[in-house]
């Protein structure tokens, strides 16, 4: 999935190929679940981008992570 890097620069590093395989949308948010490699992530985006962006179970895409805080956490 090079189309990202082909169609503008970004900042942010980590990109990683996904599909998605579930949408449940709520009145303005919707969380979108991913298969990345095996590796579920979720993403909380707008209605509005969910359907600008044709999004739907199956859609493959680059999910573009950017946080300024990463939080760990281990048991005691």
């Amino acid at each position: 999935m090079n189309e990202v890097r082909d169609i503008m620069r970004l900042s942010a590093r980590n990109r990683i190929p996904a599909r998605v395989t579930a949408i449940t949308k709520g009145e303005a948010t919707a969380n979108v679940e991913l298969d990345a490699g095996g590796v579920r992530l979720m993403a909380s985006i707008t209605v509005e981008a969910v359907e600008d962006l044709g999004l739907r179970p199956g859609s493959e895409l680059v999910a573009v992570i950017k946080a300024s805080d990463v939080m760990l956490a281990v048991e005691d």
